[in-house]
């Protein structure tokens, strides 16, 4: 067999190299726990350091009174890049305390609901429930608090909203968590679009995992908010990291080790040679599972536990669950504790309750997180693991981004991530965001990183990424119709043209024009910002959502509104009256199929796609057909408006069972729930068209009813607790 092959979408440069060897047969390697003898004095300082009275690091202090305008030059935006783990949210805290003691308010945002949802207790439980609330797509409490913790596009449609109407942003200070974010492919632009929009009187503090130019956003916003922006770095981890290595006969050695009075580090000479055997071996052969039970047996036998598992995909994650039955059960008192606090957490669940991975968790102290499973239970999961009552969470990569429970180690088997659309080399962000993971502050004196050989894990592009830098951000900003609509609702053309002129991409090419080379880029890449809002304008004139005064229509204020995926889709079918307004059930069947991006296979059996919906559904296509068209023809995507999601969506509106709507349209609990969550996202804005479309308004209001309950949103006083 070939030597040579190479993983489907797997970029140049990860093919498997020469002499890895042929896929091997029989049963997987057993272990034998062993460590290099250079190894022993490091495992010796293993242990929870002292407990000592809370004394904030240097570089906290300084964030805070950048912040608040204790120094000379008074009140500036201030960007904290630390690493994770660090102690940046004791920032952010102390930051709305002060803010507080004035009477102020402030607003912080987070890209992830869960990342809100887990502030909101956590700033309740230091400022009082009273003062505190929340604003998602799912959840608005306590709008008028003088906090308010909220998801990044919640705070963006905000600015469009004063914008339009005039008034003040009703906050004193913004927090931007994991600022980082800027440079997402998918949502980076509603980070860049707030920094550009927010008001200069509002203070602005960023908090960021280290990244490569948080000089060049610094200078940035100072250039285009006109006030001083504070750089503050801290690169020491509050823990010490150490890289090692699993050898597949269950040796753990050092990744890398020091030169001979140098300060640069290599690889291990042991590694380096079992890299440059003709066939080394793999603790599992390609397609099969390594033996997990056994890795966890060498990291319980040097206390390198508990661990996070960084695994490729959520099958993954469930089969290692499932490996992990072999390994011995734990102690009755650990075990009772487990299952006594499983049973609190999920009290008066029944879809928890009932979970396949329960007995695992209570018994085996193992559980799996990834986004195929309910939002509850990796809520279940990630309180356990945040306790210390959990040996091993296997999870998938999204893990680095936003969830907060750290462990002493975390384990590699891949060198590449999945990005959606295909595998790509990890990055040096998002390998420190992963690694940040290991170390818990006030918990361990030293945490690990452990690389796992195989198939997909390039160890020595592992070395290279512990000793580089973080990645630089690099900006996203882009035209969208929303963006566009809601930006014509309060400025001209010419005005909106100053605002893309601000971006970040612009300034980095401004600020590295040196040469006439340099300049023309620079005019080359607002030039193509500029002419894709002309092309979005355009488009909007030729649909009647823009007038020849570039001024919004009727229309286009209510368009506006539709801070969604395709609004003009929608808004096209709300304006043609095709969109059911009399029965909730379609309603929200039809705004699932609109919000679907996935691939579907629409192949089902009769008795899952009711005769109902295909004529709606048919009807629907037929009508938005030549709009469609006109989309295509001006260069703007289109989503194909697939069955399955509508037909999913439908069942589970008209009250079939959930387990019965999961099995039989064959989706995995977490995206049937996503899937849920994001229809009544959309819902939620057509909703808001009262005043235009009262029934389908009335519509949007029950279908999301029907839609958003348990166990998507557990009743009140239910769940987890």
């Amino acid at each position: 067999m070939s030597t040579s092959t190479r993983r489907p979408g797997h970029p140049r440069g990860h093919r498997r190299r020469r002499g890895t060897g042929p896929r091997r047969s029989g049963p997987p390697l057993r272990l034998k726990p062993q460590s290099d003898g250079s190894l022993k004095r490091l495992f010796a300082r293993i242990g929870i350091p002292k407990q000592r009275p809370f004394t904030p690091d240097p570089f906290q202090i300084t964030a805070v009174e950048a912040i608040a305008g204790a120094d000379s030059i008074g009140t500036c935006d201030c960007l904290v890049t630390a690493p994770t783990g660090s102690g940046k949210t004791w920032i952010a805290v102390e930051a709305i305390r002060r803010m507080r003691l004035q009477g102020k308010r402030a607003w912080y945002a987070s890209p992830l609901k869960a990342l809100t949802n887990a502030k909101l207790v956590e700033f309740a439980d230091v400022f009082g429930a009273d003062q505190v609330g929340i604003l998602t797509g799912d959840r608005k409490e306590n709008p008028d608090a003088p906090i308010i913790v909220g998801t990044t596009e919640i705070l963006r449609n905000q600015l469009y909203d004063a914008m339009n109407f005039g008034h003040r942003l009703d906050t004193d200070l913004v927090i931007l968590d994991e600022a980082h974010f800027m440079g997402d492919a998918e949502r980076g632009v509603v980070w860049e679009e707030i920094m550009i929009y927010l008001p200069r009187r509002i203070p602005l503090l960023l908090l960021s995992a280290t990244i490569g130019n948080a000089d060049l956003i610094s200078d940035w916003l100072a250039a285009i908010r006109e006030r001083p922006c504070a750089l503050v770095t801290a690169e020491k981890r509050p823990v010490p990291l150490v890289h090692l290595f699993l050898h597949p006969s269950g040796l753990l050695l050092p990744l890398l080790v020091k030169h001979k009075g140098g300060k640069r580090r290599r690889l291990h000479k042991k590694i380096a040679s079992y890299l440059a055997q003709r066939r080394p071996p793999y603790l599992a052969p390609p397609g099969r599972l390594p033996p997990f039970d056994e890795i966890l047996k060498v990291l319980k036998r040097y206390r390198l536990l508990p661990a996070i598992f960084f695994l490729k995909s959520r099958a993954d994650c469930d089969g290692a669950v499932q490996i992990c039955r072999h390994r011995p059960p734990l102690d009755h008192e650990r075990e009772a504790l487990l299952k006594d606090r499983v049973a609190a957490l999920i009290e008066n669940d029944p879809y928890l309750s009932a979970h396949g991975q329960r007995s695992l968790l209570e018994a085996r102290a193992v559980g799996a997180h990834h986004s195929g499973q309910l939002p509850t239970w990796k809520l279940v999961i990630e309180t356990l693991m945040t306790e210390g009552l959990l040996d091993a969470v296997f999870a998938t990569s999204t893990v680095a981004a936003g969830v907060n429970f750290p462990a002493r180690t975390i384990v590699m088997f891949h060198s590449d991530r999945f990005n959606g659309t295909e595998f790509l080399p990890l990055d040096a962000t998002e390998f420190h965001q992963m690694t940040g993971r290991a170390g818990r502050r006030g918990m361990d004196r030293i945490g690990f990183s452990l690389t796992v050989p195989g198939k997909y894990m390039e160890v020595r592009d592992m070395a290279k990424l512990a000793n580089a830098r973080p990645a630089p951000v690099h900006s996203q900003i882009r035209i969208n119709f929303s963006m566009a609509l809601n930006l014509l609702l309060s400025h001209t053309p010419l005005e909106i043209e100053d605002l893309l002129k601000r971006s970040f991409a612009t300034y980095l090419l401004v600020s590295n024009a040196g040469s006439s080379d340099d300049q023309r880029r620079q005019e080359e890449i607002h030039g193509i910002l500029w002419e894709d809002f002309e092309d979005h304008l355009a488009f909007l004139k030729e649909t009647g959502f823009v007038d020849a005064a570039d001024r919004l229509t009727e229309d286009g204020v209510w368009a506006s509104q539709l801070r969604i995926d395709q609004p003009l889709v929608v808004a096209e079918g709300l304006r043609k009256g095709i969109l059911p307004d009399d029965d909730p059930a379609l309603l929200a069947a039809v705004m699932a199929a609109f919000v679907n991006e996935r691939e579907s296979n629409d192949r089902m059996e009769g008795r899952l796609l009711p005769n109902k919906l295909t004529k709606c559904m048919r009807r629907i296509h037929k009508a938005l057909h030549g709009f469609l068209r006109h989309l295509v023809s001006r260069g703007f995507p289109v989503r194909h408006l697939y069955l399955r999601p509508a037909a999913t969506l439908y069942a589970w509106a008209r009250g079939i069972p959930w387990e019965m709507v999961a099995r039989d349209y064959e989706m995995a609990e977490g995206d049937l729930s996503m899937l849920i969550l994001r229809t009544g996202d959309h819902l939620r804005h057509v909703r808001t068209l009262s005043a235009v479309f009262p029934n389908a308004a009335q519509c949007a209001e029950a279908a999301m009813n029907a839609i958003l309950r348990d166990p998507v949103l557990p009743e009140k006083g239910e769940g987890v607790r």
